[in-house]
């Protein structure tokens, strides 16, 4: 059945303008309705409880249905009379074309036969989905043990869907693999048949009485259905799927080819660079900012009173490269434990929470935490993430921080790390863009990694524009110890980084040794993080692109707008521009800046 058979929505445009185009709206709306019925987890998310009992359906009946809708949605939406159109309507009406247009080139490339690997699938997401899950009602209790009695069905979905990839041979790298069948097992594990309530999916059950309704179909949906599906999921991932993986890694090689790899930096940067370009401008951006790297070195206690002061080098990269050696291995640098790691993201979470004021207009209501990164997916994760709340589902935004091998989390790294997840970066983007109002809600759900991981990288520079010395009166704001400013470096390096490498990888026949030895020739990441972030990038191929292109474009809007406006410019409005439209595709964002720096003239 067609997921628009479903029952029709309550009004999702309360809050548009009037003199918006009638048909367009009820094409949004029915967009929107859409993505709430296929992808309810997400709909639960963002606080909408009609679809809580349910789970995706994985089947390929509704993988073709899908194609079949968003086909024909494309088309009349290609067939509407745009010369009515006011601004917020051509604006959506290319937002909705753009993602319709990507949703039917991806779906192209079967993505649903690869739909896991370390980084992210069912396996990741299912011990963590009652955190997304509003518990706000008592029913809500009884729609999540329903949910949890569909697991075992989407399991199984995924095992067909990836045995019909083996037959394509659509199959990923096996290095993007290693890993997930301890990810299985942590939910799968054999104790859970006796002990259901200990499993991590149990957790929101925990506050009901023991032989409640709900908690008792909780107990045995676990036991009699999660964990031994989770199992089935891990021995065919060990026995079959992960033996048949190719050893190659490039996109290139996959059976796809490059044409699907173009797709991807299509995709993710929202522009038509290729390959080559965003190799060049990565090499470009390495050079730059290595250069600025020394000019911090020289700042540092090593450099002054330390080993850099009484050492010979033959060269200033032999220098460099002993500097970064240095804030690899000394303990000066690194935590002694979870509990003093996740005390200084809090710490510094504070601080920069009292200079957003200086910098925004616009604040988010909803709050934010920092949370400890679950043990299950820390050893194959990257150093943080960020995960969405809502407001209607009244959960926070979650910064979390992977506290596995404390060596490998270097102190010089945390400011940075604060900015890029929590605020300004993707706390205080993504909060805002779900809380706008005098937009269609279609506006609030879309995504595009370019702006969105842009939007965070850039808010790392933003440390230089907080505290008692800005950069704006010659000072370095937040970063006035070197190291820090060192480790803001780093992570901009380790984003031009990304440009070289993915491209290296997956268009240039680039090895995963040569694409960890050039970041660890360039980057002072810590040998850890450097071959987890490889092994993210070949498994994920084109998305890491996107934040570099997307920060070099606000960047140079940002100079854009101060060079023209002078005086007039103010970092605040700047900023709620930017921001004020939700996420949008580069050009568009552009064009939005443009418009604003000629009214503002």
């Amino acid at each position: 059945m067609s997921a628009l058979a479903e029952p029709a929505a309550p009004v999702l445009h309360d809050t548009v303008a009037a003199g918006r185009s009638p048909a367009l709206i009820a094409l949004l709306d029915e967009h929107v309705e859409w993505l709430l019925v296929t992808y309810p987890t997400w709909a639960s998310r963002l606080g909408d409880d009609r679809y809580n009992d349910r789970l995706s359906n994985l089947g390929p009946e509704q993988t073709e249905d899908s194609r079949v809708v968003l086909a024909d949605r494309l088309e009349r939406l290609r067939a509407l009379d745009r010369s009515d159109f006011v601004e917020d309507d051509h604006v959506d009406a290319d937002l909705l074309d753009r993602e319709l247009s990507i949703t039917l080139a991806w779906s192209a490339f079967s993505p649903e036969q690869v739909p896991l690997n370390a980084m992210w699938g069912i396996q990741v997401e299912m011990p963590q989905a009652w955190r997304a899950f509003p518990f706000l009602r008592p029913r809500h209790y009884d729609d999540y043990a329903t949910r949890l009695e569909r697991w075992p069905t989407l399991v199984d979905q995924t095992i067909d869907n990836m045995r019909k990839g083996m037959q394509a041979g659509r199959m990923p790298p096996r290095v993007a693999m290693l890993g997930t069948v301890a990810q299985c097992m942590a939910a799968g594990d054999s104790r859970f048949d006796a002990d259901p309530a200990a499993h991590p999916m149990y957790a929101p059950f925990t506050s009901l009485d023991n032989d409640h309704p709900a908690a008792v179909r909780a107990r045995k949906a676990i036991a009699g259905g999660i964990a031994p599906a989770m199992r089935r999921l891990a021995a065919f991932l060990e026995e079959e799927y992960i033996p048949a993986c190719r050893e190659s890694i490039g996109a290139s090689d996959g059976i796809d080819g490059l044409p699907f790899y173009e797709f991807t930096l299509r995709q993710h940067t929202t522009t038509t660079l290729t390959a080559d370009q965003i190799h060049q401008i990565g090499l470009d951006e390495v050079a730059r900012i290595r250069a600025e790297m020394v000019e911090v070195m020289l700042r540092s206690d090593w450099f002054t009173q330390g080993p850099g002061a009484v050492e010979q080098f033959a060269t200033r990269d032999a220098q460099l490269a002993a500097f970064i050696n240095y804030l690899r291995t000394d303990p000066r640098f690194y935590h002694e434990s979870a509990r003093s790691l996740l005390d200084g993201y809090l710490a510094l979470s504070k601080v920069i929470d009292g200079e957003m004021p200086r910098l925004f207009r616009m604040m988010p209501r909803l709050p934010y935490t920092v949370r400890e990164m679950p043990a299950f997916m820390a050893p194959a994760s990257p150093t943080a993430y960020y995960n969405p709340g809502s407001i209607e589902a009244g959960i926070a935004g979650t910064f979390l921080a992977n506290t596995y091998r404390l060596d490998q989390r270097p102190k010089y790294e945390m400011l940075a790390l604060t900015l890029h997840e929590a605020v300004p970066g993707h706390h205080h983007q993504i909060a805002l863009a779900n809380e706008l109002e005098g937009v269609h809600r279609l506006r609030t759900m879309t995504s595009f990694t370019a702006f969105v991981e842009g939007w965070a990288l850039y808010a790392e520079s933003l440390g230089l524009d907080m505290g008692d010395t800005p950069r704006s009166q010659g000072g370095r704001g937040l970063y006035e110890d070197p190291y820090d400013d060192f480790g803001r470096l780093t992570y901009e390096m380790w984003r031009a980084c990304r440009l070289v490498v993915d491209t290296g990888m997956h268009a240039k026949g680039w090895t995963r040794q040569r694409a960890i030895d050039f970041m660890a020739a360039n980057s002072a990441l810590s040998m850890h993080n450097i071959e987890r972030e490889i092994d993210r990038y070949i498994g994920w191929p084109g998305q890491a692109c996107g934040y570099k292109i997307g920060e070099i474009t606000i960047q140079m809007l940002r100079r854009r707008a101060e060079n023209i406006l002078g005086e007039r410019f103010d970092i605040r409005d700047f900023h709620d521009v930017v921001l004020g439209a939700g996420a949008v595709p580069l050009d568009v964002l552009e064009r939005r800046v443009e418009r604003w720096i000629e009214r503002s003239q």
